[in-house]
C-alpha cells in the first residue's frame, strides 16, 4: 500500500477485505475475539481443527466433493496434528481480528489506487460469502469479480478457470502499464 506503483495486480481467491464478507461461521471466533477464554479457544479448536472439520473446509460448497483428492485434506489434518501447530492455528484466529481494523485501509488503496484487480472466489464458501467479494468494486471500478461453483478452496476443483482469468486480469494490467509509460 506504501509502494502502489509496485503493485501490478491483485488477486483475491476466497481473501476478504470486507465486513460484508464474514459469514455466520466466523461467530464462534469474534466470540473468541471478544472473549479469549480457554472455553471460546476450545469451540473454535473443537469445530474447525480436527480431521473432520479440516476435511469439511475443503468439501463444504463442492458440487462433487469425490472431486477433492483426499489427500490434500488428509495432508493438512496430519499436520494440523504436529505437537503445538493447533495452538498456533488458535492465536492466529485471534490475531485475524487485527486484519478486521486494516480493512479500511485496504479499501482506502483499493479506492485510491485502483489496481486491476480480480476477485475470484467459491460462491458457496462458508467462511468468506459473495458480498465480500462484490464489495471490492465499491471501491475500485477496476476490479473483476467471478463466483464459482464451489467452496472455500477453489483452486481444488477450478483451478484451470481460475489460472485462465488469473491471465486474463494480468493481460489487461500489461495493457495498463502500457498506457501508463506511454
Amino acid at each position: 500500500m506504501r509502494h502502489p506503483d509496485r503493485v501490478t495486480a491483485i488477486v483475491s481467491q476466497n481473501g476478504n477485505a470486507y465486513e460484508d464478507g464474514l459469514s455466520d461461521a466466523w461467530d464462534p471466533i469474534r466470540r473468541y475475539w471478544a472473549e479469549p477464554t480457554t472455553k471460546n479457544r476450545e469451540v473454535v479448536r473443537d469445530a474447525l481443527l480436527t480431521f473432520e472439520g479440516t476435511r469439511w473446509q475443503y468439501t463444504h460448497g463442492v458440487a462433487d466433493p469425490e472431486m477433492i483428492a483426499p489427500e490434500s485434506y488428509t495432508l493438512d489434518a496430519a499436520l494440523l496434528e504436529r505437537p503445538g501447530n493447533k495452538d498456533i492455528q488458535l492465536d492466529l484466529f485471534l490475531d485475524y481480528a487485527s486484519n478486521l481494523t486494516l480493512y479500511p485501509v485496504f479499501q482506502k488503496y483499493f479506492s485510491d489506487a485502483k489496481p486491476p484487480l480480480l476477485a475470484i472466489w467459491g460462491k458457496h464458501d462458508p467462511f468468506f460469502i459473495p458480498a465480500g467479494a462484490e464489495a471490492f468494486r465499491r471501491d475500485n471500478p477496476n476490479a473483476v469479480v467471478e463466483f464459482l461453483d464451489t467452496g472455500h478452496f477453489a483452486l481444488e476443483t477450478h483451478f484451470e478457470e481460475i489460472a485462465s482469468e488469473i491471465g486474463r486480469l494480468m493481460d489487461r494490467a500489461s495493457k495498463r502499464t502500457q498506457t501508463i509509460v506511454q
